[in-house]
């Protein structure tokens, strides 16, 4: 248990029987009236966002998250198999959790896997990953004023849209939040 006063960014609570990330929040102390605190929750398995607010003190339950450094092994199916650096442990995570990340994930990365309950919650990668582009058709220069985009298809069979100067078989730095061109990798 914690009360309002100790929120914080990525802190897990447990409100109703469901499992909510704080993804933001502000102490607010009006000049009639009490305080009170302010917070954007995201639900840890849908994804779903909410604003609620808590009256400054209340008491909140929080949720015991373990944050685990894993390896992805393999895909088995729909399912994905990682393995736990210290104990060798492997476990397997439905491809529903895992989600979009694996449109940036690739054999033998590094992952942090959220449990709670020895149940897997969500995967979480780091903010950017080099991946190499597979195929893309050639850039044509021409009728623009500014610098175009084009489709790339990934060596983890994700598209995401890179520069025409861009070509097949060089490695890129992808954003893996939302999926974004960052750059080239120079060897």
């Amino acid at each position: 248990m914690a009360t309002t006063n100790d929120l914080k960014n990525g802190l897990v609570l447990n409100l109703d029987g469901q499992l909510w990330t704080v993804t933001a929040f502000q102490h607010v102390k009006p000049g009639k009236g009490g305080a009170f605190v302010r917070t954007t929750l995201k639900h840890v398995l849908t994804g779903k966002v909410v604003d609620k607010t808590f009256n400054a003190g209340t008491k909140v339950d929080t949720a015991t998250v373990d944050r685990r450094a894993m390896t992805y092994l393999y895909k088995d199916g729909a399912d994905f198999v990682f393995m736990d650096g210290e104990t060798y442990d492997q476990i397997t995570i439905p491809g529903a959790v895992v989600g979009d990340a694996a449109k940036f994930m690739l054999e033998n990365q590094e992952v942090v896997v959220a449990q709670h309950d020895n149940e897997a919650l969500f995967i979480e990668l780091p903010t950017s990953v080099e991946l190499v582009i597979e195929h893309t058709d050639p850039g044509l220069q021409g009728d623009r004023s500014t610098g175009g985009t084009k489709p790339a298809k990934l060596e983890t069979g994700a598209e995401i849209q890179v520069p025409l100067f861009v070509t097949t078989g060089e490695k890129v730095k992808v954003d893996t939040r939302d999926g974004r061109y960052l750059g080239r990798i120079n060897n």
